[in-house]
């Protein structure tokens, strides 16, 4: 009886695990975005044009790239994206080649040089909820 027992549990197991498997429920993996594209994290580019016409999710991943000795990134709040002023509640970055994790909602990042910030070394990305799975 026990065996019987045995397989009929083993036989719903594997019967659950084919149908999930089969039903294409999968996660979304993030997407990896290169900020500026070929120019990179620079004064060069129009950074809050860059994120126009792309669709952002919470979760994926934005690449700055950029001179560590001239410019850094600092994820800041709207007051602080506004007026080029890094806040205590700010995160900055400076390696040169950061990976950032985007957040549901605004996301707010800024050149800590207030000239370079005032520049257009800022930008707003809005990150959507993550799709729901399949």
């Amino acid at each position: 009886m026990a065996a019987a027992k045995g397989v009929v549990v083993f036989s719903t197991f594997m019967l659950f695990s084919i149908l999930f498997h089969c039903s294409g429920v999968h996660a979304r993996r993030p997407a990896i975005y290169r900020v500026g594209d070929g120019f990179g994290w620079s004064p060069t580019t129009s950074m809050e044009v860059w994120p126009q016409g792309k669709k952002f999710y919470a979760g994926d991943i934005l690449v700055f790239k950029y001179d560590d000795q001239l410019y850094n990134v600092v994820v800041d709040d709207k007051e602080g994206h506004d007026t080029c002023t890094v806040s205590e509640k700010s995160v900055t970055y400076d390696s040169g080649n950061d990976r950032i994790e985007l957040v549901y909602g605004h996301n707010y990042f800024i050149c800590g040089n207030p000239d370079d910030c005032q520049a257009g070394m800022k930008m707003v990305v809005y990150a959507e909820a993550p799709p729901p799975l399949h």
